[in-house]
């Protein structure tokens, strides 16, 4: 594991859009967050371009991953948006170069494939967080959503109790392990890639929008039948947001077709968490060690940052 080190004001944080294309009308309202923060901006040279639904061609958008990794004056890269193109570019990038280059990766959404990729291959604790056009330029974001970066800030633990949200558990027990994982439709889509999702000895969160319940039901059962549900430690399900039927009017429910294929697990199993496109939303470190206990009602997760210069860690100290 390799902890990026903290920010702090007066810091450049680069802005990127490995996927979809941002709203500028909103993406320039986060810029004035960050700025708010203390932070200094620099945005990626294919930000705002655009080639269909993606921002820019592949390589202009992993010229910009690369760049930003590369440039030793930027401390952070934060996302301006999801929607399609992650999975496009993942095999194509560097990732020993990010490897020796350490540093605050942030976003949620398409940016999973990213999560994985990164992490699975050089160890890097990444953050599944609000990204900036997507939710932080909006009018009505939530303040919590805006507390989310200060972890950025300062190496503090999460514990998420059910002060912040109705926590319930679906299965008992109690687990700790490497916290992974993000939103379903890009974790199956690593299935038989190079980037599989492992879920051996972690903690699993997923979360989606915009997925109808059969939707979700196809999806589960294909990490059941590949074994990441059996291999996990524990499982955390989080915000499905907009995920009711549509177009199949006869229907099971969200809650059955994300619950059919988890009962029976021996692991400690809770649903509830707003993590996910949800508002407010709460930010997670992945790759840090967590512990989910449905005795305690609660998950602890450990910061994602360092307090100096980065740290690397073969074992929980």
């Amino acid at each position: 594991m390799i902890k990026p080190a903290k920010l702090k004001k007066g810091d450049t944080v680069g802005i990127i859009a490995p996927a979809s294309p941002p709203n500028e009308g909103q993406l320039k309202k986060a810029i004035l967050f960050l700025e708010e923060l203390g932070l200094q901006v620099m945005i990626g040279k294919s930000v705002y371009e655009r080639n269909g639904y993606l921002a820019g061609t592949d390589e202009q958008r992993i010229d910009d991953i690369h760049d930003m990794f590369s440039n030793k004056s930027v401390k952070a890269i934060i996302c301006a948006c999801g929607g399609y193109g992650t999975a496009r570019i993942a095999s194509q990038l560097n990732y020993e170069l990010i490897k020796q280059n350490p540093k605050i990766f942030w976003g949620y959404s398409d940016i999973t494939f990213l999560h994985t990729a990164i992490f699975q291959k050089t160890g890097l604790v990444t953050f599944h967080g609000p990204m900036l056009s997507s939710d932080i330029g909006k009018d009505d974001i939530a303040i919590q959503t805006k507390q989310s970066f200060e972890q950025l800030f300062s190496p503090q633990p999460i514990y998420y109790t059910d002060k912040i949200s109705v926590i319930e558990a679906i299965e008992q027990g109690e687990a700790s392990g490497k916290i992974v994982g993000g939103n379903l439709t890009l974790l199956t889509s690593t299935l038989g890639t190079e980037f599989e999702i492992d879920t051996k000895g972690h903690i699993l969160f997923i979360e989606d929008i915009d997925e109808e319940p059969y939707e979700v039901d196809r999806m589960m059962t294909q990490l059941k039948m590949a074994n990441k549900f059996s291999d996990a430690a524990g499982i955390m399900i989080c915000d499905f947001h907009n995920c009711q039927p549509i177009k199949r009017t006869e229907s099971l429910s969200l809650e059955e077709a994300l619950i059919n294929q988890l009962r029976g697990l021996k692991k400690p199993i809770m649903k509830g968490f707003l993590i996910g496109h949800c508002s407010p939303q709460v930010a997670v470190p992945i790759g840090t060690y967590a512990t989910i206990s449905t005795y305690e009602n609660m998950v602890e997760i450990e910061a994602g940052i360092s307090a100096g210069v980065r740290v690397h860690e073969s074992r929980r100290n």
